[in-house]
């Protein structure tokens, strides 16, 4: 391959990649059919493989990608007139139930590719879809990841992911559900689950729910970029702003949080140097305009938590404090048993083990807990129960008050529940150093001691 050729097909992905979720959103919005539009970016980014090689790439290549996109549309629904007639039902009953797009670009004459992308993360993370699927499909359509790249991402099999996907598409065809943003009434309701399907794929990219390693820097990279995207979409909205910030602040930690046989290192003993700090300056920046102008949102208030965190030097100087002030706030606004575990561990860490203690204890057993709160319903204690943090913070904390055999017990169960290898690993050390005899001298084996403590939310997000 040439260079002229290599350096066409480099500009096809970087376009690709950049442009796909736009392109695929500015298509369904003119054709109403998601399918359709995919079969058309397909053979568009196909054509350009051929032609830029030859041709050079085009000035406006996105505009040159639709042009070419709805083309060859056109010429599909031509051979078809019995899907083009469904589709023109479709997209009648669509122009009726909303204003007129303005005229877009694609002619090729160099106006800018219309951004359709707002319309098409409400569409992908519709409440009438499943929730196995959201995530799918905004990686699929949005991020323009190819079926076997989510199936890599969800760990799960490609035609597993195949088939999600096509009842997706079934799904959104048949129950007309609306390509559009929803109107000021329904945003508070919708942006929500939005936000939620972004968060839930930077979860699995923080720290991966099974596989050998912790972290997927990819997939939580990806959630970042759409995020960014929806941000430009919905400067106003101040939870998407606090949603990136808490990513930015958590996903500069991703370097130091890997040992260099990929195990887990705790925020406690990783190397802050390491910590990326354009990235922290970014979400810091943000942190402000998530958290000003009326009542905070969840994700402001755990970005806030994040920027307390990534501006302490190290643990011991940490505004512990503050961290359980904001916890409880954010109790308040989404009272989830991870929100409590979170908010234990950081009470532990500002009036002591035994304070943590009857915190977690009481989130799983269903009895009231000490008078600032804490007691956990049944349902919420068995969640607990089956999540191997809530395991290992309970056993820093016996150890920390020196019940070694209990704290012993708490480990062996998050060993038992831990999803991956380097959490596994991690985890086996410190077992491994709490049952090893005392030296000769009386000191026991190196632990990483009271700071060891998995503070989920002070090492980024979690949930059971």
């Amino acid at each position: 391959m040439g260079d002229r050729a290599l350096g066409a097909d480099r500009a096809v992905e970087a376009v690709f990649r950049e442009e796909h979720g736009r392109l695929l959103a500015s298509l369904v919005r003119r054709f109403g059919d998601l399918d359709l539009a995919e079969e058309a970016a397909s053979e568009a980014i196909e054509a350009a493989l051929v032609h830029w090689p030859e041709r050079g790439v085009p000035e406006r290549p996105g505009a040159w990608l639709l042009t070419t996109a709805r083309r060859r549309a056109v010429d599909r629904l031509r051979r078809d007139r019995a899907y083009a007639a469904r589709l023109g039902v479709l997209r009648a009953e669509a122009e009726r139930a909303e204003p007129a797009p303005p005229a877009d670009a694609g002619t090729g004459t160099g106006a800018d590719l219309p951004d359709d992308r707002l319309r098409l993360f409400f569409t992908c993370a519709h409440p009438a879809l499943p929730d196995e699927v959201r995530g799918a499909l905004v990686l699929r359509c949005l991020a323009g990841l190819t079926t076997p790249e989510v199936a890599r991402a969800y760990l799960v099999p490609t035609a597993t992911v195949a088939q999600r996907i096509v009842r997706a598409k079934k799904k959104i065809s048949q129950a007309r559900v609306p390509f559009r943003v929803p109107g000021p009434d329904e945003l508070p309701e919708r942006l929500p689950g939005v936000l939620q399907v972004l968060y839930s794929l930077f979860t699995e990219g923080y720290a991966a729910s099974s596989g050998p390693d912790l972290q997927r820097p990819e997939l939580a990279g990806e959630a970042i970029r759409l995020t960014r995207i929806l941000r430009r979409l919905l400067p106003a909205q101040r939870e998407v702003t606090g949603l990136l910030a808490l990513m930015l602040l958590v996903h500069a930690r991703r370097e130091a949080r890997t040992g260099p046989g990929g195990e887990m290192v705790m925020l406690a003993e990783q190397d802050r140097g390491r910590w990326d700090r354009a990235m922290i300056d970014e979400g810091l920046a943000l942190v402000p305009a998530a958290l000003t102008g009326g009542p905070p949102g969840p994700y402001g208030v755990q970005a806030a938590v994040a920027a307390l965190h990534d501006e302490a030097p190290d643990l011991a100087t940490t505004d512990w404090p503050q961290i359980a002030a904001l916890y409880d706030v954010l109790l308040g606004l989404d009272p989830s048993p991870v929100v409590a575990l979170n908010r234990a561990v950081a009470v532990a860490m500002r009036d002591g083990p035994a304070a943590g203690l009857a915190l977690l204890d009481a989130l799983v057993d269903g009895r009231p807990g000490p008078p600032d709160g804490g007691s956990g319903d049944r349902a919420d204690g068995r969640r607990l129960r089956a999540y191997h943090p809530f395991h290992a913070a309970r056993a820093d904390l016996l150890e920390r008050l020196g019940r070694r055999e209990e704290a012993a017990r708490s480990y062996r169960r998050a060993l038992e529940l831990a999803g991956t290898a380097a959490e596994r690993t991690r985890l086996r050390r410190v077992l491994d150093a709490l049952e090893a005899p005392p030296r000769p001298d009386g000191a026991r084996a190196h632990r990483s001691g009271g700071t060891d403590v998995r503070p989920v939310g002070a090492d980024g997000p979690g949930g059971p």
